[in-house]
């Protein structure tokens, strides 16, 4: 007899826990889900050739962003000749494209400097800098990460960047649609670029 109260408990206890957890998962499954990452925003910056430029000016046209500097001595210049490659594996959809450079190194990458560094890469990239506040701002807007890095010692000049490193995919209406890894094959980043075309 007392065993078998003893099991009656067991599937009493059972019965109200399973309906518990299904309950649960029930709840998980009705819940809208999380509200995607805000990434991207309004930017006032000053391109290559010395003129204003806002996001406004790129509507329309999907912007490939990547954040970096000049004296980047390795990732930032890989990325441009990635950049390029993608745009010729395009084709005529390339067009459809506006690569930007943005600098997080405002101190030193004048529009000059980035007209000069820009030279080496596809025509169609263009550098954007401003002072320090735009540069900050517009960086808080694509939650990208700088820092300037010195050794001991060194001149005030001479330090690296410390950055977010990979390439955002904007669409016409200025929103976030993807974002690449810096090392990113050209082939496979033309071939998922268009996939949003």
């Amino acid at each position: 007899m007392q065993r078998r109260s003893l099991i009656l408990s067991l599937l009493v206890v059972l019965a109200v826990s399973g309906t518990a957890t299904w309950n649960l998962i029930h709840t998980i499954e009705e819940s809208p889900p999380p509200p995607p990452v805000s990434i991207g925003g309004p930017f006032n910056l000053i391109d290559h050739n010395r003129q204003p430029v806002t996001d406004a000016d790129f509507r329309n046209r999907y912007m490939l962003m990547f954040f970096g500097y000049t004296y980047c001595p390795d990732v930032c210049p890989t990325a441009m000749l990635t950049v390029g490659s993608t745009l010729e594996l395009m084709g005529k959809d390339a067009g459809k494209i506006q690569p930007l450079f943005v600098s997080v190194d405002p101190e030193r990458d004048t529009p000059d400097v980035l007209y000069s560094f820009l030279e080496n890469f596809h025509p169609s990239i263009i550098g954007l800098t401003g002072s320090p506040e735009q540069v900050k701002a517009t960086e808080k807007a694509f939650r990208v990460y700088s820092q300037k890095v010195s050794e001991e010692g060194s001149a005030e000049d001479e330090y690296l960047m410390n950055h977010t490193a990979g390439l955002y995919l904007m669409g016409p209406d200025g929103k976030f649609i993807t974002m690449f890894s810096h090392d990113t094959p050209a082939e496979r980043m033309a071939a998922r670029i268009k996939t949003y075309l």
